[in-house]
Formats: C-alpha cells, sequence, structure tokens
C-alpha cells in the first residue's frame, strides 16, 4: 500500500511591480482625497486658519511690526514666512492622518489585500502635500487681495512652491514617526504643536533676525525655518535666494534621511 505524498504548498509573495506601486498608491491617495467629500471640514481648516492667519498678522500685529507704521509694509515682508509656517503646521494632517488609519484598523484591511506595503503610507503623503498646495495658493491669494504684491514672475512663484512642497515633504517625516508611535490622534497635534511653535517663531518668519537678542540671534541664524522663510521670501519678493535656497534644501535631505527609515521601521515594528 503506497501512500501518495502532496507537494508542500507554495509560500506566496507579496512581490509587487514598480508599476502596480505607484498605481496602488494613486488610489490611496485618491481615496485620502475623496475623504474631503464626506468630511467638508477638513477643507475649511485648510483654508479659514491661512485666512485668519494672514488677516490677524497684518491688521493687529502689522503696524507694530512695520517700521513706517503701514500694514502692508509688513504683509510684504511677513506673507512669505507665514506661508512657511502654515507648511510646517499642515504637516501635521500627515501624522494625524496616519495615526487615526492604523488605530480603526484601516492600515491592517489593506494588509491584505495584494498591494505594495508603502502604498498606504506614501498616499497619505502624496494626498497631504496636494492639500499644502490648496494651502499656499490661498495664502497667495488672500495677501495679495489685501495689498501683497509678488515682485517675480511666474516661473519663480512656482519655484517657491515647489521648494515648500520639498520641505514639507521631508519635515511630514517627523510627523509620520509621531503618528506610529504615539497611541492617540490628539498626542500628535500635541507633539506638533510644542515643536512646530518655537521653530517658527524663533526664525525669521515674522521678524528679521537681526532685531533679536545676540543669544537668539545664534540660534535663529541656523534654524531650518529662517531658511525656508528667507528662501521663499526671496523668490516672492525679489530677495537674495540662492544662499537661503541650498540651506533648505540641505536641511530637508538631512530631515528625510533621518526620519524617513526611522518611521518606516516603526511602521513596521507596529504592524
Amino acid at each position: 500500500m503506497t501512500v501518495a505524498t502532496l507537494p508542500a504548498p507554495r509560500a506566496t509573495t507579496r512581490r509587487v511591480s514598480p508599476l502596480s506601486t505607484v498605481r496602488h498608491t494613486m488610489t490611496l491617495a485618491w481615496r485620502t482625497l475623496v475623504q474631503i467629500k464626506h468630511n467638508p471640514m477638513e477643507l475649511l481648516d485648510l483654508s479659514v486658519q491661512p485666512i485668519m492667519f494672514v488677516l490677524l498678522f497684518t491688521y493687529v500685529f502689522g503696524g507694530q511690526m512695520a517700521p513706517d507704521g503701514n500694514p502692508k509694509t509688513y504683509l510684504q515682508y511677513a506673507l512669505p514666512g507665514i506661508i512657511a509656517q502654515n507648511a510646517l503646521f499642515a504637516t501635521l494632517n500627515t501624522g494625524v492622518g496616519l495615526n487615526t488609519d492604523i488605530t480603526k484598523g484601516v492600515f491592517d484591511r489593506l494588509r491584505a489585500l495584494p498591494i505594495s506595503r508603502m502604498s498606504p503610507l506614501a498616499g497619505r503623503i502624496i494626498a497631504d502635500t496636494v492639500k499644502q498646495l490648496w494651502s499656499m495658493t490661498i495664502l497667495l491669494a488672500v495677501g495679495m487681495l489685501i495689498g501683497y504684491r509678488v515682485k517675480t514672475d511666474v516661473s519663480q512663484v512656482l519655484g517657491a512652491m515647489l521648494l515648500l512642497v520639498i520641505m514639507a515633504f521631508a519635515i511630514s517625516w517627523a510627523s509620520v514617526l509621531i503618528g506610529v508611535l504615539v497611541s492617540e490622534p490628539e498626542k500628535v497635534q500635541i507633539f506638533g504643536f510644542t515643536t512646530i511653535f518655537p521653530l517658527s517663531f524663533s526664525s525669521s518668519a515674522f521678524v528679521d533676525v537681526h532685531k533679536m537678542p545676540g543669544w537668539m540671534q545664534a540660534w535663529a541664524k541656523v534654524n531650518p525655518v529662517t531658511f525656508l522663510a528667507d528662501a521663499t521670501r526671496g523668490l516672492l519678493n525679489g530677495d537674495a535666494v540662492a544662499s537661503p535656497a541650498i540651506k533648505a534644501l540641505v536641511a530637508a535631505v538631512v530631515f528625510a534621511a533621518i526620519f524617513a527609515p526611522l518611521s518606516v521601521r516603526a511602521l513596521r515594528h507596529r504592524l
């Protein structure tokens, strides 16, 4: 009597082609953007908060901050810094959304699908980048309506937007790491605000660095937000741009090089 032995089942693999990875990523990015239709408050937050910042700094602080007492003079200086600060604050949405997906089990369901493991994370970041562009456009449009004037051409304006997106993309990896490590979305906001607020207000985003106390000038001159604000100001106002732009790009590379591997590793351990 012979016993037939069946071959051992072949282990399934999760290899996904690069083209499929891109397709999955774009599909999940679109999923994140479509959610705005069912949660319009998110789009309202991306629109109203930037407008409030522009109006507040122009009409409440502008007269006191401008050398000639004209709020529009201060607006010409501060708007690029406000856009830079808003880009940094918007990166918190990436960490909050990621943490929400993890805690609600969305990532567990996505892992059961034959898709790239990086697609959910990459899709979230791409979708939030599109939201960033919306906020930047709103800020620039409102600023121009109340008196701000772009003194460069279209190519430099697009260059400013691209630089802001690159820097926001790099810093969003820090938000991703926080979103993976903490247990609740609210904690992402707490960690983010306690980090971004000091960084943005101790930079050249709102005031001239040379008017700060000596000890604070030393920090402000190496603050990455200063590089980003000065580069954005140079691209929109026609000021010096080469040095701060290069420093901002270097800072973006450093942020991504440090936090991207840590974020991916933390995500793999948590899932």
